[in-house]
């Protein structure tokens, strides 16, 4: 046995059916196997969107809608108090001068120094000051209450 040799299995290869070739292809004659009328009988009806419904009310217009989205969404880095606990600790940050933006990236804490927020979940124990776009108000507190300073910089 060799290449030229081979064939498909037995039954594993099927004729194609010729659709559309009258009555006498067996096909269904004036169907083509399609049925008789409506939407998917017709020549290109496959070609529905996805959230089509089959001309029912559509989800996204039966629900009803509320709020506001901004197209300009102030899109902030964000940085937990533990977090620069954790740094202090690895002494990645030095407590000695300010916390910046600029610092918290060059340290791996944040991707961006374009807009920074300080968020409050952990504890923070070190006396530290730290300059950022926004602080949550527990952040802005658990700074304070370890000592520390929280100053909001303009962007």
């Amino acid at each position: 046995m060799d290449l030229s040799n081979l064939s498909p299995a037995e039954g594993a290869t099927h004729k194609k059916r010729r659709l559309g070739r009258g009555e006498g292809s067996g096909q269904g004659g004036h169907s083509s196997t399609r049925g008789t009328k409506g939407q998917s009988s017709r020549s290109g009806s496959g070609t529905r969107p996805a959230w089509f419904e089959g001309g029912q009310m559509p989800l996204y217009r039966r629900i009803p809608k509320w709020g506001f989205t901004s197209p300009f969404p102030t899109e902030y880095s964000i940085a937990n108090v533990s977090r620069l606990q954790r740094l202090i600790d690895e002494d990645r940050l030095d407590t000695s001068s300010t916390v910046t933006p600029e610092v918290l990236e060059e340290a791996g804490a944040i991707r961006s120094a374009e807009n920074v927020k300080i968020l409050g979940d952990g504890d923070i124990t070190a006396a530290v000051e730290v300059q950022a776009h926004a602080f949550s108000e527990s952040a802005r507190e658990k700074i304070e209450a370890a000592g520390g300073t929280a100053t909001v910089i303009d962007n």
